[in-house]
């Protein structure tokens, strides 16, 4: 069912019988048009609708060999057509067709069963528009105080849907359209989901979300909501202006540590940072039937002669994308096309999905034997430690730096600056290059990636490339003060699109100054969320090489990361 083009549905039982024995609230229904069982009822009708068929056919035949006027209608044929206009209302609507059972709906908005629906589950058209209803039109989502209020049921009437999902007649992911409501949708889902689990839900929230911002754009069929506390750590100065950087995390120290570096770093006069490029990619694979059909493509998308009639095509899909290259890679007969595209305050992979849809649509006249195999060939390369993120980058490549005082790193990080630079070079530089890192030359940047992104509403899951790192520390002013810098080719954010739109989120890009897409400077908000992230991580790295030079670390994780109670004494 294509949720975005039909009006909010929802699920409505049979009514129940008051004290004197009538419904609370009739309704139009095939089973009810005569006092018998269903089957029955439906013969009945169908027997109708053939027998006066063939009576009316009978007696017109007879009028036309009689030179009778057809117009002039006796009283059999009156109550003929009567009972075939009868039958075939109820035919029609038993059969589910929604025009003729608009054609039937009382001004109490009664409507005719389907058939189909168990339980005596129907499905009713709602004049008014549900809470739902601007999430299914696409429009944009509703704030939190705009919600509607949840509508109240009885437990009879939620049992019979219960059973319904439970046995597989109504499929869950249908709820929200069915019932018009998010959050009843997804109470009802929860429960069934119990009882074909046989185990209990207890623990995971449900009310106190905006079930409606997440429908149809964040996560199918939900049944509560994940409580993951956020911390906030700063200010973290950054070119000049401070931030307060939320976190949203489970672990911990980790606020806590981050919160020291921001210290340290804002005594010492701030950070700063540079954005190097700012890229997303989409790498295609295509087929050819010889390994020189596959070259002739990819030295006629290098060409630069062809490059302003490619960039052209690519971006007529959005207003933002801007094609910036083609990177090229041949395996026998196969080519992957690594497109890199600018995508404003978007993250852009569906972006530049579709600007490359439209190129490889192009391409195909000039290449019929071109075979595309798919819009992704992991060339690209998203959600996976790939070499080409490291080298060439994806999303926003960003460097930041800042000088720690001698005094800073004594007083505040309780080290000293060629403690921390020895351990650098023999941790993060050579114990990473033991390990054979890729793009993991650094203490924890991982940590602090995760938690804003969580925060920010971005796509936890492009944390293992956005966490390519490589932190470098550097004795300098004779020995007396430390550089540090943190080098990151593949943050990728967006303060607009996916979960940045939901309230939570929303607030913490708000908090940052970043919240969605800036007028000015299309693009100047993600990029600012990336040097963000990375000042963070700057903070990060600081605070953590730090705690491991002093010897702090287990101290610190028992401090704030476990519990202080004695294990011995309760196991006995």
């Amino acid at each position: 069912m294509d949720v975005r083009r039909r009006p909010p549905m929802k699920l409505v039982r049979r009514p129940s019988r008051t004290s004197a024995g009538e419904p609370a609230v009739k309704h139009l229904k095939p089973s009810d048009a005569l006092p018998l069982p269903l089957y029955l009822t439906n013969g009945i009708f169908f027997a109708l609708f053939f027998s006066v068929a063939y009576f009316l056919l009978h007696r017109w035949r007879e009028k036309i060999r009689t030179s009778t006027p057809l117009h002039v209608l006796t009283l059999s044929e009156i109550a003929a057509i009567v009972s075939m206009l009868a039958s075939v209302i109820y035919l029609l609507g038993f059969f589910g067709v929604d025009f003729v059972q608009s054609l039937v709906t009382r001004p109490s908005g009664d409507v005719w069963d389907a058939e189909d629906e168990p339980h005596g589950a129907i499905l009713e058209e709602d004049s008014r528009p549900g809470p739902c209803a601007a999430a299914i039109d696409c429009s944009p989502p509703p704030k939190v105080a705009d919600v509607a209020p949840v509508t109240v049921v009885s437990s009879e009437e939620e049992e019979e849907i219960i059973r319904s999902v439970v046995a597989g007649s109504v499929p869950s992911y249908l709820l929200e359209s069915k019932l018009g409501d998010c959050k009843r949708a997804a109470a009802i889902r929860r429960e069934a989901l119990q009882r074909t689990a046989g185990r209990s839900l207890a623990g995971l929230p449900l009310d106190g979300f905006d079930y409606e911002s997440i429908l149809g754009q964040c996560c199918e069929m939900p049944v509560g909501y994940v409580q993951i506390p956020v911390g906030i750590a700063g200010p973290l100065l950054l070119d000049g202006r401070e931030y307060w950087v939320p976190m949203a995390t489970t672990e911990g120290c980790l606020v806590a540590s981050t919160n020291r570096g921001c210290k340290a770093i804002f005594t010492c006069g701030g950070a700063s940072s540079v954005v190097l490029r700012d890229r997303m990619t989409r790498a295609p694979v295509v087929r050819f039937p010889t390994a020189s059909r596959a070259a002739d493509l990819k030295l006629f998308v290098e060409d630069p002669i062809n490059f302003d009639t490619l960039a052209v095509v690519f971006n007529r899909s959005s207003r933002f994308a801007r094609l910036q290259g083609i990177h090229c890679a041949i395996a026998g007969k196969n080519l992957y096309m690594r497109f890199g595209c600018s995508t404003g305050d978007a993250m852009g992979m569906n972006m530049v999905s579709k600007g490359v849809q439209n190129v490889l649509d192009y391409l195909q006249t000039d290449f019929p034997d071109m075979d595309v195999i798919g819009i992704s060939g992991n060339f690209c390369s998203d959600k996976k430690p790939a070499a080409v993120n490291w080298i060439e980058g994806r999303g926003k490549s960003v460097v930041c730096e800042a000088i720690i005082g001698d005094e800073v790193v004594r007083k505040v990080l309780k080290t000293s600056v060629a403690a921390l630079v020895e351990l650098n070079m023999l941790k993060n530089l050579t114990g990473s290059a033991v390990a054979g890192a890729l793009g993991g030359f650094n203490a924890h940047a991982s940590n602090i990636v995760s938690a804003v992104y969580i925060a920010t509403g971005q796509d936890p899951a492009q944390n293992v490339e956005s966490s390519h790192c490589i932190t470098m520390m550097e004795a300098v002013n004779d020995g007396k003060d430390l550089h540090i810098s943190v080098t990151m080719p593949s943050i990728e954010v967006g303060t607009v699109g996916g979960g940045t739109q939901l309230a939570s989120q929303s607030a913490c890009l708000n908090l940052l100054g970043v919240k969605g897409a800036s007028k000015e400077s299309p693009g100047s908000n993600s990029r600012l969320l990336a040097t963000i992230v990375a000042g963070s991580v700057l903070a990060g790295e600081l605070s953590l090489m730090s705690a491991i030079a002093a010897g702090q670390l287990v101290n610190s994780h028992l401090k704030y990361n476990r519990s202080s109670r004695d294990v011995s004494k309760i196991a006995s």
